[in-house]
């Protein structure tokens, strides 16, 4: 799949490659950064392409006297011919102006001021052109001490937000205007190449922003690219500025890296630049210890398992991935209280939750609505030993039965032994109609005893007195 998508994204550069070159504009800007201006008859987006809120948006932008550009990702990916995700538009508007000409926009974010035009289920993400930041604008720009971005709402024009952007292939907009791209940076050049390159020194910008090492690796694994030999030197060295990023936000990259069906690829990548271990510490800590042993098993085969979910157009839960990924720290950690505090295995595990997700989500912040079935999760595990016999028939219709079992399965697959059968036998009560799941129930002894009632003597009466004794 990983090839198939090379060559069809190569064929297409490569069809699309005299058409750009052979009409487009060269210039440079201000701070010497490259510029390709394409007009619209030398490249092949069309409206119809993009999406129709994404459209209203930048119309309404242009017709109000503002610039409009599609930006970023989307423009990158429709260049390429694959669907985008999501529609962004950057603007020289500011985002209360933006606010005005939008009834159905709120604004959100504190580090980086942003419009959201909500359209039912549909965010249109309007960002205002960034600016360089000055020595005297503390207030609307901030760093901390390693470099990273506090605070940055300087505002500028087109080509000083390009010199923002991250990667060269995404610093490239689509303009509403004439429906012309203009690409920064040698973008184009960058997309035939397959080649993952910064724009300006790599390590200022991972210390601006950690998150981008993240980015590199994601870009990577989905467009099928390489980084570049400049943009990759710095990270291994800089993966622990990751520590730093808010636990909230670093959700939502999980999801990204995780979700999309490319979960073994970036983890596998994560594990050569050393960016796993950032937001997994518990699961990198015991992978270090053992790096055959069960939890780097359990997360190679976690990561596969969602892919191949994925893959067959399957739900994938947090929930789940989360209770998989960190099972084998949870129970380690459930060995240590038990020894410390003298507890069974059952108490001790339940208070080992609780530490493993308070750890956890100083790292990765897992919401409510995903710890509180993490946990259910792991409880199954405990209780899927325990009811082999007639309580199977009530475990089974549990909200969190089918989750708890498949884990089973994976530890199956991890553990072997004594865990195996365990998970045969509950494949066999799962897949079994209900005379073969009272059987096997039968066969573990789970099925009513007969009650052996211990036969009385009867009672025996005084013996009668004879007749005259007093």
């Amino acid at each position: 799949m990983q090839s198939h998508l090379r060559w069809v994204i190569f064929g297409r550069i490569s069809a699309l490659y005299k058409k750009w070159f052979g009409q487009v504009e060269q210039l440079t800007t201000e701070a010497g950064l490259d510029l390709q201006i394409v007009p619209r008859d030398g490249h092949d987006i069309s409206r119809k392409h993009i999406s129709p809120n994404a459209i209203k948006v930048l119309y309404r932008l242009h017709k109000a006297g503002y610039k409009g550009y599609l930006v970023g990702g989307g423009v990158r990916d429709l260049l390429l011919g694959l669907e985008p995700k999501d529609f962004d538009v950057a603007t020289d508007a500011t985002p209360e102006q933006v606010k005005k000409l939008f009834r159905n926009c709120r604004l959100v974010g504190r580090r980086f001021r942003l419009a959201h035009i909500l359209f039912g289920r549909e965010i249109i993400e309007v960002a205002t052109l960034r600016g360089h930041h000055e020595s005297d604008n503390s207030k609307i720009a901030k760093t901390n001490q390693s470099g990273r971005l506090l605070r940055d709402n300087v505002y500028g024009n087109i080509d000083e937000d390009a010199e923002r952007r991250d990667f060269t292939v995404n610093a490239m907009y689509y303009d509403i205007s004439d429906f012309s791209v203009r690409a920064y940076g040698g973008a184009l050049q960058d997309l035939q190449a397959g080649r993952l390159r910064l724009i300006g020194d790599p390590e200022t910008r991972y210390r601006e922003d950690p998150v981008r090492m993240l980015r590199a690796v994601r870009f990577a694994t989905k467009l099928d690219m390489h980084i570049d030999k400049d943009a990759a030197a710095p990270i291994v060295s800089l993966a622990p500025l990751l520590k730093d990023i808010p636990a909230a936000r670093m959700y939502e990259e999980a999801l990204k890296l995780f979700f999309n069906g490319k979960a073994e690829a970036n983890y596998q990548l994560m594990q050569q630049y050393q960016l796993f271990g950032p937001l997994f510490p518990m699961l990198a800590s015991a992978m270090d210890d053992a790096p055959n042993g069960s939890a780097a098993m359990m997360a190679l085969k976690v990561m596969q398992a969602t892919d191949a979910r994925v893959a067959q157009d399957k739900p994938v839960t947090p929930s789940f991935f989360y209770a998989a990924l960190l099972w084998y720290p949870l129970a380690e950690r459930a060995v240590e209280i038990a020894n410390e505090a003298g507890l069974n295995s059952y108490d001790a595990h339940f208070a080992a939750m609780g530490d493993v997700l308070e750890m956890q989500n100083q790292r990765i912040s897992l919401p409510r609505r995903h710890a509180t079935p993490t946990k259910d999760i792991w409880q199954l595990q405990l209780r899927l030993e325990r009811s082999m016999g007639s309580r199977a028939f009530k475990l089974i219709e549990l909200p969190k039965f089918r989750a708890g079992y498949d884990l089973l399965l994976l530890r199956a697959d991890v553990e072997g032994g004594r865990v195996a059968k365990l998970a045969d036998w509950w494949t066999q009560f799962v897949e079994g109609d209900d005379a073969a799941r009272r059987q096997l129930v039968r066969g573990q002894g789970g099925g009513k005893r007969p009650q052996n009632r211990r036969r009385r003597r009867p009672r025996q009466r005084p013996a009668a007195k004879p007749q005259g004794e007093s």
